[in-house]
């Protein structure tokens, strides 16, 4: 047994590890692209000797990276629908991470290449290939990058573990995106033939493109080989959404389409400042290789920022940690656009502009998530999958508007074709500095005041939504069975309830909850609890959960609907001191744990830690006997209930 449960650690351990190295390559990945690419284009693709045409080629390849994004957006909704209905003996998504990954780091590294000389060569045939490639490229990194965020379910259906994995790939993904600014001057140098003033060359470049190529693909490597998908009947897809479905979800829920919106316009505003950073090291500082300082400072303070935000949300709000980053972000974009040559107030400026980022970026992920219970209580469908996918979407639109913006900001500035610091004139370094700070903090502020204005879904507002979702949750249970189907299938006539908490029974209509105490929730009981164990009253499948942990939904193998809910007024707590061992559509055993809860945390938020249980169908049932009596202490594995079997009446 010893040596089971070691393997089965040691396999965790290897799968979280696995899945964090792989969110380190894919975000290496993607601030190459997003960042550094362009850098390469506006400044390494063509020399000084192709003149205006290369100014003029360069304009056109800024312009067709921007267009296909757009044109790729249209489609990335429908990417995760199409990963969900691919079944192969590799799961859902490994295929398409492994597939993505190859290709996408094939085309990524022939693209920092001029193509075997087309670009000045044949510029009409560059471009059209670039064109093909560019747009392959960003389609299966769109496919890897769907499937391997969406994989975290998949790893494990235990939420302590799923949430171990996610912090594994948090900070690995964290370590990918910026190292990739530490180790970008040194590699392009240490491969140069000429080191073009602490610029590098194309070889340079080439050689950069690889080796992150390299990282990339061997990442989404070992996501395949270390890890192992979960297979279950409640992970089988039973329906497909079409292209006017997709849209039409996304475009119902207003909070979810004004955040949308906000966070458009805000990443697009901090993703021209992120890549125009390295611009500002080059062309207005003189000395590239000093960004390697910049890199090192984000990857470190990254962390930190990530760690930082669970305690500053609980004691400020989101809102307030909200609205505090983006005035750090405004005066820090201040101090840029003043810091000139001082090098230790470039990095000040850069430092403050970069450390709001994952602050702002948490608020928004956890107001995304949140606007997936709003958009079920509004209209009465949970759509999960494709609400979250809406953060990655507007991310690549940041990109997009970025890329297009930085490319023509280096052709106007004059930061093209193997210029240095000194070719760039006073004018040329004054349009640069309203591109990097005027546009973004004007875009910043922008999104704040639609912030401000129209998304209104705090903590406090969620837990209202979850409070109105637990007392209709019987009323959106899916099912294919009818009770009477369910009763045919089992082969006893009643069903013994088992207590699922150990603590003193109390009847139901002296508990402080109002909806709990006048039997609109149901028929049943409550218990002061001694313990802080929640265990399966029945065989049966969990049939709802919810995202605070504080409550679950049961369905007995005979049909019994019943919901168990950890105390009064918890939801306001959003899960913390709750763990949840199992998911919807996990089938448990009577005594099975399936929540565990603190009771010194509830207390702690001035709570009162009655657990309520009931019967949300007693009605159909011809038998509901009481084995205890109120007042009676009793311990997790005894009868409390006889239940008679759904739908059929007593044929004694």
């Amino acid at each position: 047994m010893d040596a089971e449960q070691k393997q089965s650690k040691g396999r965790k351990i290897t799968s979280r590890l696995a899945y964090s190295f792989g969110a380190f390559g894919h975000d290496a990945f993607y601030a190459t692209l997003s960042t550094y690419f362009i850098m390469f284009v506006t400044s390494h693709l063509f020399d000084k000797s192709s003149g205006a045409q290369g100014t003029q080629m360069i304009a056109w390849i800024t312009m067709i990276i921007a267009g296909l994004r757009f044109v790729e957006l249209a489609i990335d909704p429908l990417i995760g629908n199409a990963i969900d209905n691919t079944n192969s003996r590799w799961g859902h998504f490994k295929p398409w991470i492994v597939v993505g990954g190859i290709i996408g780091s094939v085309v990524l590294a022939l693209l920092f290449t001029s193509l075997g000389g087309l670009n000045t060569s044949n510029p009409i045939l560059y471009l059209i290939i670039f064109a093909i490639l560019y747009i392959t490229m960003d389609i299966f990194y769109s496919f890897k990058d769907v499937g391997f965020w969406s994989m975290i379910p998949a790893i494990s259906f235990d939420s302590a573990e799923r949430e171990k994995t996610a912090t594994y790939a948090r900070v690995g993904s964290n370590i990918g995106a910026n190292i990739v600014g530490v180790i970008v001057m040194p590699i392009v140098l240490m491969f140069s033939v000429k080191s073009n003033s602490g610029q590098g060359d194309n070889r340079g470049w080439m050689a950069f493109g690889i080796i992150i190529a390299a990282i990339a693909l061997i990442s989404a490597l070992v996501v395949a080989l270390g890890t192992k998908e979960n297979d279950s009947e409640l992970r089988k897809n039973t329906e497909k959404t079409t292209f006017k479905e997709v849209f039409k979800v996304l475009a119902r829920n207003d909070q979810l389409m004004w955040l949308s919106l906000m966070y458009g316009i805000y990443t697009a505003g901090i993703a021209i400042t992120n890549s125009l950073e390295l611009y500002y090291f080059t062309y207005i500082l003189g000395d590239a290789s000093k960004f390697t300082m910049l890199g090192t400072l984000n990857a470190i303070i990254g962390i930190f920022a990530v760690l930082a935000f669970p305690p500053l949300a609980k004691k400020f709000s989101r809102r307030k940690v909200f609205f505090l980053a983006i005035v750090i972000m405004m005066i820090s974009l201040i101090l840029f656009a003043f810091a000139g040559q001082s090098l230790p107030m470039i990095l000040t400026a850069a430092v403050l502009f970069y450390i709001p980022q994952p602050l702002i970026f948490l608020v928004v992920l956890m107001v995304l998530s949140d606007s997936v219970e709003y958009g079920q209580l509004k209209f009465g469908h949970r759509d999960e999958s494709l609400t979250l996918s809406v953060r990655p979407l507007l991310d690549k639109l940041g990109g997009a508007i970025s890329n297009g913006v930085v490319g023509l900001t280096a052709v106007w500035a004059g930061m093209t074709a193997g210029a240095t610091a000194g070719d760039v004139t006073a004018h040329g370094q004054a349009i640069f500095k309203l591109m990097m700070f005027g546009v973004p903090a004007a875009m910043i502020l922008i999104g704040t005041f639609i912030f401000f204005k129209k998304v209104k879904l705090d903590e406090k507002m969620h837990a209202e939504i979850v409070d109105e979702l637990e007392k209709t949750w019987s009323t959106h249970l899916e099912t294919d069975e009818t009770p009477a189907e369910v009763e045919a299938e089992a082969d006893t006539k009643t069903t013994v309830y088992q207590d699922p908490v150990a603590g003193q029974l109390i009847s139901l209509d002296e508990v402080a909850d109002e909806t709990f105490a006048n039997g609109s929730m149901g028929k049943g009981f409550a218990i002061k609890p001694t313990d802080g164990r929640v265990l399966a009253p029945f065989d049966g499948e969990v049939v709802a959960t919810f995202p605070t942990r504080h409550a679950i939904g049961l369905r007995s193998d005979t049909g019994i609907l019943t919901l168990i809910h950890i105390g009064i007024g918890t939801v306001k707590m959003r899960g913390t001191g709750f763990v949840q061992y199992v998911e919807k559509g996990d089938h448990v055993t009577q005594g099975q744990e399936l929540i565990e809860f603190w009771q010194p945390a509830i207390e702690k938020a001035g709570l009162d830690d009655t657990v309520m249980v009931v019967i949300t169908n007693y009605k159909d049932m011809p038998e509901f006997k009481y084995l205890k009596t109120s007042g009676t202490t009793i311990h997790d594995d005894e009868d409390i209930l006889q239940l008679s079997n759904v739908g059929l009446p007593d044929q004694a």
